[in-house]
């Protein structure tokens, strides 16, 4: 009779846990966890000896799993930035023995988009000139009692047009133009930094980064 008694008398097993969470303002501790539960902040014990094991946070909302992807992506660019900037530093100080060797090759990018920045000019002026003309000549038209010819409108829309779209492509060259020089400058001190070379002052005594200066430019025809 005595083998049943000692099996009620078994202590808990090892592995039991209690599981404690708040729920409504209220301490709950239970051997079970319920499903609504599950994705609550909760600690956890040993139901044997009554010490803390895991404490485990409340699950994310899809929207706070979307933010932490978000932070985490966001993390990792930054992260690559930096190993470029590093490489970019690095490759600078090795590649250009001197500042000239340096403003070099600014000089050859900026005189392609200044050349693009005329070119563009050129054209705009062009395409102006003979746009105004063709509006002239049909405004005499109309003026001595002619019916503009269909070609003529359809010639004269056009014309515009392609003046709308210089204007547009001179716009974006001037816009890179400005870019490039904030490049330039920010380029040029990081190097001053890099090599320990204190900036060039100008005529009012103050420290400059003067951009290369622009090459020749040839329109481009028609």
């Amino acid at each position: 009779m005595a083998a049943p008694a000692l099996a009620q008398n078994k202590p808990a097993d090892a592995g039991k846990k209690l599981y404690c969470w708040d729920e409504g303002g209220k301490r709950i501790c239970s051997d079970t966890l319920p499903p609504e539960a599950v994705n609550s902040a909760r600690q956890e014990f040993s139901a044997r000896s009554g010490t803390r094991g895991a404490e485990v946070q409340r699950a994310l909302t899809a929207e706070e799993r979307a933010d932490a992807a978000l932070a985490q992506a966001q993390q990792e660019v930054d992260a690559a930035a930096a190993d470029t900037r590093k490489r970019t530093e690095q490759a600078m100080l090795s590649t250009y023995a001197t500042e000239d060797d340096l403003r070099r090759v600014f000089n050859e990018r900026t005189a392609i988009v200044d050349n693009n920045i005329k070119t563009a000019v050129f054209n705009v002026t062009s395409l102006r000139s003979a746009l105004a003309a063709q509006l002239t000549a049909a405004g005499n038209k109309e003026l001595a009692g002619q019916k503009v010819a269909d070609k003529q409108a359809t010639e004269i829309r056009q014309r515009h047009n392609e003046l709308l779209a210089q204007l547009r492509l001179q716009s974006a060259f001037e816009q890179q133009r400005q870019a490039m020089d904030v490049e330039i400058a920010e380029s040029l001190a990081r190097y001053r930094e890099l090599k320990g070379i204190a900036a060039p002052v100008d005529a009012a005594g103050s420290a400059s980064a003067a951009a290369p200066a622009p090459a020749a430019v040839v329109p481009a025809k028609g």
